[in-house]
């Protein structure tokens, strides 16, 4: 060191066992020795086995730019540093996409609740404005992939969007009460005040057709299922604060769907910026049956009313063959 500079390399080793169990440390998994001393044998045996030659390929020595993401090589497919192969039956497809999108995969419960949250957007019917345009699009004769690109490009700001504003605002409550000393109900009511002030919507409450969306019931039945409670859920504890808030003020607005996927998600602790892909990745099965079914059954280049339609697919099922 050098007038308060560091002028040499300098390396750091953490290390430790008394984490409680299902933490998880990334790259820390990879430490092979069970203490700082024994660190440079362990570093000189693994050096010769290398026998001199390099930890990187010819070909990670010549790239332009990384990606973090799949790694190809002959042979094999791994995300995240996971064989696909070893992954495909093992996991569930919303534990994949955990994976893929966060850099790590969830315990089994966790990975249960993100397909729930696949499985709740998967369709809303014929009048969402992305079914609308897929339908629209693939009524001109566009193929399957033309067509549900449209819907996926209508899926923005005011569709699929208030699950990003909800959660970027359960934060917001979650600050605003920490800042100022307050419970999350004294932060809730004030929040509620500031935004009928304002004129604001305050997005993930209140639906056009549910007075009470079974499908948000159900996902924070299964997020305290999956260990989601107490400091663990402290986003969904802030939207029913909002929600509490809003009938103590004469405007009961129950959580919709979307305000219980932004609380679920960012209890699991995936980024908001990525929510909006979330929804596209739910909805594109909806959409290509949307498209195939207008390819199949309606004329070309019809006029098409999204209200003016009538279901007449299956009646009623439930799981399990009980009618």
């Amino acid at each position: 060191m050098q007038g308060g500079r560091v002028t040499e390399p300098v390396a750091v080793y953490i290390g430790g066992k008394a984490a409680r169990e299902g933490t998880r440390f990334s790259h820390a998994g990879a430490i092979v020795a069970d203490s700082f001393g024994e660190r440079p044998d362990a570093a000189a045996a693994a050096l010769r086995k290398l026998a001199g030659r390099s930890l990187m390929s010819e070909a990670e020595k010549n790239a332009v730019w990384s990606t973090a993401i799949t790694r190809i090589e002959p042979n094999r497919v791994a995300v995240r540093g996971y064989d696909i192969a070893e992954l495909m039956g093992r996991i569930t497809f919303g534990a994949a996409v955990h994976l893929i999108l966060t850099g790590e995969l969830p315990d089994e419960r966790i990975g249960r609740l993100m397909s729930a949250v696949l499985v709740s957007s998967i369709d809303h019917g014929a009048t969402p404005p992305s079914c609308l345009a897929a339908r629209i699009v693939a009524s001109t004769g566009a193929c399957l992939s033309q067509a549900v690109g449209a819907g996926i490009s209508a899926i923005n700001r005011h569709h699929g969007g208030d699950i990003e504003d909800c959660a970027r605002t359960l934060e917001s409550l979650i600050a605003l009460a920490d800042v100022n000393g307050q419970t999350i109900e004294q932060a809730a009511a004030t929040m509620i005040a500031h935004a009928r002030a304002a004129g604001v919507r305050i997005s993930g409450l209140g639906h056009r057709l549910h007075a009470r969306d079974p499908r948000a019931v159900r996902l924070f039945e299964l997020a305290a299922e999956a260990g989601l409670v107490g400091e663990r859920a402290r986003h969904i504890e802030a939207i029913r604060a909002l929600e509490r808030a809003l009938a103590s003020s004469g405007e009961p607005l129950p959580i919709s769907i979307d305000g219980a996927l932004a609380a679920v998600l960012a209890d699991i602790g995936i980024d908001p910026k990525v929510y909006n892909g979330i929804f596209m990745i739910a909805r594109t099965p909806g959409l290509v049956a949307h498209v195939a079914e207008e390819m199949t059954r309606e004329k070309p280049m019809r006029h098409i009313d999204p209200l003016d339609h009538v279901y007449d697919g299956p009646a009623p099922r439930r799981l399990g063959g009980g009618g």
